[in-house]
């Protein structure tokens, strides 16, 4: 059972909001933090408290978190069967575009709404819901257990790296009979998240890169063949002979795809996995607003390209006929011991204990109707 107590991780890094031009929080500093999550026993309100509710509520945005969030939306329809869920996975900047226009009940994004981006909806509250890990997935006729740096993947994606067998894919990889074929790079062809993930870890790992594409939700990739998508980005590597793209953990996992262990900061080979995502999410002190970047981690046990990701919704001007449906749902979904087994079946990590009661308030916090009434039910 993957309840509530299961959220107690490792502490390894503190990492402070500041950010680049594109909005990425980086990391400051390093200590250690401690707190329990919060028991579902006694909970007020209930976790089911919007069982009776009814609305029909659209959503768009990121694809990383798309798995479970289909299945949490699924799952609570048979709770409270008046409330369904419209979830178009389109990419987090396109989620980003439609919540601030307002034209959905919620938006979601790996990477957090930039500085430029809040002026544009003041109301925005960020909710981190899960914890991913993105990996570098390949094509390689014969080819397991592959390794990667920060170094070798960044001249991969700057097209300085073109051969599976240059030197320094090869000093890395001891004993692996890598073939003298070019490299075919998959990227995301849209507004990605997942690829402000990738390019944020990028940033900090290589000069070259953060002096070049630098950290971006859409860069201009120097070489490679586009995927819209986490889905198009799998579906290249799945077709391409000797190929390597970036994607979330879920769908490496379910399509069967072979992906490389990456050097983490302290120096050592980590595979993605709920453990290593947990691992570099541990101990982190989170900024009042949510928005934090835990890509390069340190500690012997995380993996580098590991990320939050957030749904975003509105502190006062929703309607109370959508939001408080919304809100309500999202109260169960961080304090239901199934909701959060499923999670772990999709291949997400839980957020860590300490930050559970910080979201409570946050939810409790949450208005509608131009802030007159609460969002949250009482129960």
């Amino acid at each position: 059972m993957f309840g509530l107590s299961a959220f107690a991780v490792s502490a390894v890094a503190l990492i402070g909001c500041g950010g680049d031009d594109d909005g990425a929080p980086t990391a400051t500093s390093t200590a250690s933090t401690s707190a329990s999550g919060t028991a579902a026993t006694g909970l007020q309100p209930p976790v089911d408290v919007g069982k009776n509710d009814s609305a029909n509520l659209t959503g768009t945005g990121a694809t990383f978190p798309a798995p479970i969030y289909q299945a949490w939306f699924d799952d609570y329809n048979g709770i409270a069967k008046g409330v369904k869920v419209n979830y178009q996975s389109v990419g987090s900047g396109a989620g980003i575009s439609q919540f601030t226009a307002n034209t959905v009940d919620f938006g979601a994004s790996d990477a957090p709404m930039s500085d430029s981006d809040l002026t544009k909806a003041p109301d925005a509250q960020h909710l981190p819901t899960v914890i991913g890990a993105v990996t570098l997935a390949y094509n390689i006729s014969g080819v397991t257990g592959l390794k990667l740096d920060g170094p070798a993947i960044a001249g991969i994606y700057l097209g300085t790296i073109k051969k599976w067998d240059d030197p320094a894919i090869k000093a890395l990889n001891s004993g692996v009979n890598l073939p003298s074929a070019d490299i075919q790079i998959a990227y995301r062809s849209d507004s990605s998240g997942t690829t402000f993930v990738f390019t944020d870890y990028l940033s900090k790992v290589s000069p070259e890169w953060k002096a070049g594409p630098g950290t971006s939700k859409a860069p201009a990739w120097p070489v490679g063949q586009g995927g819209q998508g986490n889905e198009g980005v799998t579906n290249v590597v799945k077709q391409t002979p000797n190929s390597i793209g970036y994607v979330e953990l879920n769908y490496a996992i379910v399509n069967k795809l072979s992906f490389a262990d990456v050097k983490n900061a302290a120096g050592k080979f980590v595979a993605p996995s709920i453990a290593s995502a947990s691992a570099a999410a541990a101990g982190v002190t989170i900024p009042e607003d949510y928005r934090v970047s835990i890509t390069n981690a340190a500690g012997d046990a995380s993996y580098p390209i590991t990320s939050f990701t957030f749904l975003l919704l509105y502190k006062t001007t929703g309607s109370c006929s959508q939001q408080t449906p919304l809100v309500n749902m999202l109260w169960w979904m961080y304090h239901d011991a199934t909701a959060q087994e499923t999670a772990a079946e999709e291949n997400y990590a839980p957020l860590p204990p300490s930050l559970l009661p910080r979201v409570e308030a946050t939810l409790k916090s949450l208005k509608c109707d131009g802030g007159s009434k609460s969002s949250l039910a009482a129960g």
